[in-house]
């Protein structure tokens, strides 16, 4: 057996769903199974968000959905970025993933240091022309449609071995990062030596003292337990991420033409609500990082300028790579 559609079913055995697969489900069959994972406990805004979705499904059309959750697929033994694969292969109906490649040069684009000046600056450009633009690059994928975008947020360096105030800091620290062009050039333009592990190998690495940094929002960082191993954190907001929400193209398509309007709308909602709950997810971690005894150095403007320096490298020929066109999508 294909070992990828072994690991959706195996998924779904796990959590003693139905076994047979979304793909062959007929608009007919009443009620639709639908099931919806993630990568994080519960009590995220993540996982809280898809039980804001399912609510919803369940107030406007109960009587035409069943609805199953698979929160932290984590805990079944996946990495956090295969439950797009679980998508693809129609194991998990919707689901969310920080995606770093795949969205074509506008996902690229996207991943910029201090590209973003505020949250607000970011959901705007992930509701608006960056954010449709990348959207339709992952959906060139046939089994993938994207609903919108959940916000991981800006990402902050932890370590288990100093404090980080300036760029000089950076010079050999081993750092996990996501897989991407521009966030592997930063940290390489800082000094660092950046690693490309999955979140669960990351996690391995941080526990066994093998991996030295990593960058996360704080409220990733104390989701992951990783504050309990790095003590020294620095709120240098370098990077933004989303998390694209994914439904499986194929089963979505045969789903009633009710049922998808009503998912597009929970989704619609959900994204906002996702957002608020991040805000104070972020400063409830900064509050849990430094009760456990960690420490958060707070950089000033002038001390944040040192960094932003650094990064003016990587603008420094985008021009000569990127069009006018895509430039303009992240205000260059």
């Amino acid at each position: 057996m294909n070992r990828r559609i072994f690991l959706g079913k195996s998924v779904i055995a796990t959590l003693s769903f139905l076994t047979i697969s979304p793909r062959s489900i007929s608009s007919s069959l009443m009620p639709i199974r639908i099931i919806m994972g993630g990568y994080s406990p519960p009590s995220t805004s993540f996982s809280l968000s898809l039980k804001l979705i399912g609510d919803r499904l369940n107030k406007k059309i109960s009587n035409k959905v069943n609805i199953k959750y698979a929160y932290n697929v984590l805990d079944l033994g996946y990495s956090g970025g295969y439950t797009k694969q679980l998508v693809e292969d129609g194991a998990l109906d919707i689901s969310y993933s920080s995606v770093t490649v795949g969205g074509g040069p506008e996902l690229e684009l996207s991943s910029l240091p201090f590209l973003f000046p505020s949250n607000e600056a970011a959901r705007e450009a992930m509701d608006g022309p960056l954010g449709i633009s990348i959207k339709n690059q992952l959906e060139k994928n046939p089994k993938l449609k994207i609903l919108g975008f959940f916000e991981n947020g800006f990402r902050h360096i932890s370590n288990s071995v100093k404090p980080i105030r300036t760029p000089e800091d950076m010079k050999n620290l081993k750092i996990r990062i996501l897989a991407g062009k521009f966030p592997n050039m930063l940290f390489k333009l800082l000094g660092a030596k950046p690693i490309v592990l999955t979140l669960t190998d990351s996690l391995s690495g941080i526990k066994a003292g093998t991996v030295e940094a990593q960058e996360n929002p704080f409220s990733n960082t104390v989701t992951y337990n990783i504050h309990k191993y790095h003590r020294y954190h620095t709120n240098t907001g370098h990077l933004y991420f989303s998390r694209a929400i994914f439904v499986h193209k194929p089963s979505f398509d045969l789903w009633p033409e009710e049922i998808q309007e009503e998912i597009k709308l929970a989704v619609t909602d959900a994204v906002t609500y996702q957002r608020d709950l991040r805000d104070q997810e972020e400063i409830d971690a900064q509050n849990i990082i430094t009760k456990l005894g960690g420490e958060i150095t707070y950089l000033s403007e002038n001390e944040k300028k040192y960094f932003l320096d650094v990064s003016k490298e990587i603008y420094r020929n985008l021009k000569n790579e990127y069009s006018e066109e895509l430039l303009k999508l992240v205000n260059l």
